[in-house]
């Protein structure tokens, strides 16, 4: 049955799952058949767009990132494989394909007993992240009851994160009704979160750098595409700083530039389409609140109910290539690899994980609103303490990894992580709780969890406002005070 469960996602994928789940919302919704169809169809469009822009992207821009790293001339004992590794642990796991069926379920019911608000089973794949730590607990524990428990409190953690940033996440992306809900790549949100006041006093949230600005101080200079350029030429030379002589490294140099000016530039049509999808679910949900505010008014006052406001989950894909979030994103990679060499104890080379990294400051670019010195800012502490992270679990991923599951270690390697993955200080703190046995700590992160949810329920409305208004305290173009 797992087996078979695995199979036929793997056939379809999330280009064929989202768009067959957004049909049947749609038609819930009472939306024309029509409609539906074409929303769909321009939901796997969408998708299917963005899959075929970063799979280009991809490889050009991940040789110059390696040829970085190995020039730095650092032998540090862990290698970095990859989320793309990770996952494939993550599925060859028992523990990890039980939860696969688990998750579902629970993802589905959470949502129809509002629990939550984020339909998370629409992109399935990304469960991976808890079962590689759920694997993990479960090498040492040999507990599997216990191991599925920490995957699913995981997820109810993930679960709340996205619930919270999802409708500052969808206005700053401009896909309605939409949020992320990969638990490594939302996690970094929760430091944005409590440092963003800290900042504001110090007068960050102030500093003019954002796409906006660029454009209004350096012109044509400023547009996305030139950014682009100028910024993969940047890559491109460092990371071919000692071959700078050699022809062939200009000309890497030049297809990097060009490669990423086109990401800047093609990445906002695919998303203008994979928009169009969830106009006509935004439109009917809309109309659907009225009736019920109009039909129900003076009920609904009575009882104190409210209409729901709900999210669908979609891939992280469809943030990667927004302006502010590439740019910082890549200004990041050469900063985390002087980080990881010169942080006293850190034993991680990363390396594959480092073209992920627009991925995980979607959220802190979403709470930010654009702006790209705060997220740097967070970034650099929260990443450096993943690496600690990183450092800490890779004895046990090395293990799953290299046993019966046949992921090879690098040359010079002694051990594998993936810092996407592993690099979670939050998260990783509760892992250890589950690890320890200890009654004492594993109840206390459910506490937490349950403190933090019935909080968030509890003044839902008013926590997406203060963030709303956090966002609008940063300034983004050169005439904002």
């Amino acid at each position: 049955m797992l087996t078979t469960v695995k199979l036929v996602f793997d056939t379809f994928g999330a280009n064929v799952f989202v768009p067959v789940i957004l049909f049947f919302i749609a038609l819930i919704l009472k939306v024309k058949t029509q409609k539906a169809f074409l929303s769909a169809l321009y939901a796997g469009v969408g998708l299917t767009g963005f899959t075929l822009l970063l799979n280009s992207y991809t490889p050009i821009i991940s040789k110059v990132i390696k040829k970085m790293v190995s020039d730095t001339g650092v032998n540090l004992p862990v290698f970095d494989i990859g989320w793309q590794g990770a996952s494939l642990v993550a599925y060859s796991t028992q523990a990890g394909m039980i939860f696969l069926v688990v998750a579902f379920i629970l993802q589905t019911v959470l949502f129809l007993i509002r629990w939550t608000d984020v339909f998370q089973p629409s992109d399935l794949w990304n469960n991976y992240s808890y079962m590689v730590w759920g694997s993990m607990c479960f090498y040492v524990t040999k507990n599997m009851w216990l191991s599925l428990l920490l995957m699913c409190l995981l997820n109810m953690y993930s679960l709340l994160l996205s619930d919270s940033i999802a409708q500052r996440w969808s206005t700053y992306y401009g896909y309605p009704r939409t949020t992320i809900i990969a638990l490594h790549n939302l996690e970094p949100a929760i430091f944005g979160i409590l440092m963003d006041p800290v900042w504001n006093k110090l007068g960050i949230n102030k500093i003019k750098l954002s796409p906006e600005y660029l454009q209004e101080k350096l012109g044509f200079l400023g547009e996305p595409i030139s950014l682009g350029f100028f910024l993969g030429f940047l890559l491109g030379i460092l990371g071919n700083f000692k071959h700078l002589g050699e022809l062939a490294s200009w000309g890497q140099i030049t297809q990097v530039a060009i490669a990423t000016s086109a990401i800047m530039a093609i990445f906002p049509k695919i998303a203008g389409i994979f928009a169009q999808a969830f106009a006509p679910l935004s439109q009917a949900a809309s109309r659907s609140i009225r009736k019920g505010n109009k039909a129900k008014g003076s009920e609904n006052q009575a009882e104190g109910k409210k209409p729901r406001l709900w999210f669908l989950g979609v891939n992280d894909a469809v943030g990667f290539g927004e302006t502010a979030t590439l740019i910082t994103g890549i200004l990041l990679i050469p900063i985390m690899v002087v980080l990881a060499i010169l942080l006293p104890g850190n034993k991680v080379l990363p390396v594959i994980d480092l073209l992920a990294i627009p991925y995980w400051i979607e959220g802190l670019i979403a709470l930010s609103n654009g702006n790209m010195v705060k997220t740097m800012i967070n970034s650099v502490i929260w990443f450096s303490l993943g690496l600690y992270m990183c450092t800490a679990t890779a004895p046990l991923f090395t293990h799953i990894a290299s046993s019966g599951i046949g992921v090879a270690i690098p040359t010079a390697a002694l051990m594998v992580t993936s810092f996407n993955i592993l690099g979670k200080p939050f998260f990783g703190l509760i892992f250890y709780a589950f690890l320890s046995q200890n009654i004492f700590w594993i109840g206390l992160t459910i506490v937490l969890y349950l403190i933090l949810w019935a909080a968030f329920q509890k003044n839902k409305d008013a926590f997406r406002a203060y963030l709303e208004r956090a966002a609008a305290k940063n300034a983004t173009a050169a005439t904002d005070n």
